[in-house]
């Protein structure tokens, strides 16, 4: 949150292209730490289901690509200093912080009679092994892939409409209907992800119908496909689907879930960073071929979706015994917010 802060405030005050970069920098490293932090506290909070307190985070996120660009219109539309949007946010996050510092994680005890019986039974699960290893390499692959899925279609959609043919009105109301559909996919993934459908099938689902959806969108251009394929695409590219694929590796390794977190956002990191470039030389030829391009993108994430679901097996995911039971009690009857978690083994 610091860095963050320093961010808002700093870049108000940035006076050269050079500070207005390193306090950029200091962006994403505040985002970078930010994931690091609260993806893998949602897991240990909520450990049965990760998945829907993950997407949460995502929920949140759309939320604030809905309002952000209302903001700015708002502000420009009434002519007011375009810098209270930074201001804005630094407050946020500072109220932000005041209302957090001072709580407690919930520390985790086990009866010291059954400490022994507990570490034999995690003992074996929490080693590496070559299958384990290997699908953290697909996931980690796959999270560069999500996120390249969804941010090429959100930089270039509304270009490529206009390249083939719709009004500049109708092409930027493509990333509407987009964002629409990222809001109405997150609502519906985090409602019946764990519940109803299990995350695996999921993952698969979502990379199927918008590798579908992007193929359609190149096959066939016309003004309604593209409205429904653009929603889709926004459903399941950006509904969520990435924080799927980071809680599947939490749970692969639920030991290290603040390491992994760093790793799989670090693809997805250079997603972003190397997305542009070459999507910049892909344009130099023709804005159909990016299309294209995240067609075959998406069609990885098939791949590495169809692996996961096959070697995703109880044997190589460690699982907590059915026999542990997490209760949340509070530490004295003054309804203080510092919690006790106790696992009570039979």
């Amino acid at each position: 949150m610091y860095k963050y802060v320093a961010f808002f405030i700093g870049i108000i005050f940035s006076r050269s292209m050079v500070e207005a970069y390193c306090f950029g920098i200091l962006a994403g490293m505040a985002n970078s730490f930010l994931d690091s932090g609260t993806y893998p506290a949602l897991m240990e909070l909520y450990p049965k289901n990760q998945a829907s307190a993950n997407i949460m985070i995502k929920a949140f996120a759309s939320v604030g690509e809905l309002i952000l660009p209302i903001l700015v219109a708002t502000l420009e539309h009434f002519k007011i200093w375009y810098g209270w949007s930074f201001v804005f946010c630094g407050i946020a996050l500072i109220v932000n912080f005041i209302l957090v510092h001072n709580r407690k994680f919930p520390t985790t005890f086990v009866k010291p009679k059954e400490k022994k019986k507990a570490a034999k039974k995690t003992a074996g699960p929490s080693m590496l092994t070559p299958k384990r290893v290997f699908l953290g390499v697909v996931l980690t692959i796959f999270g560069y892939i999500s996120m390249a899925t969804f941010y090429l279609v959100s930089q270039w959609l509304t270009q490529y409409g206009m390249n083939v043919g719709l009004d500049m009105t109708h092409a930027r109301m493509l990333v509407s209907i987009y964002s629409v559909g990222s809001i109405v996919g997150v609502i519906t993934t985090a409602v019946l992800v764990e519940r109803v459908v299990k995350p695996v099938w999921f993952m698969l689902f979502d990379t199927f119908f918008s590798f579908v959806a992007l193929l359609t969108i190149v096959l066939v251009p016309n003004d309604t496909v593209m409205n429904i394929a653009s929603f889709v695409i926004g459903c399941t590219a950006a509904g969520g689907v990435m924080q799927i694929g980071l809680t599947l590796m939490g749970d692969l390794f639920p030991a290290a879930k603040g390491r992994i977190t760093g790793i799989y956002y670090t693809a997805s990191g250079l997603a972003s960073f190397s997305i542009p470039v070459l999507t910049a030389i892909i344009s130099k030829s023709s804005i159909v071929n990016i299309m294209w391009f995240d067609v075959a993108i998406a069609a990885v994430g098939i791949i590495c979706s169809l692996i996961v679901l096959v070697f995703y097996r109880k044997d190589v995911v460690p699982k907590p015994s059915s026999e542990e039971i997490n209760v949340i009690k509070p530490d004295d009857d003054r309804g203080t917010s510092n919690f006790r978690v106790e696992k009570e083994l039979s």
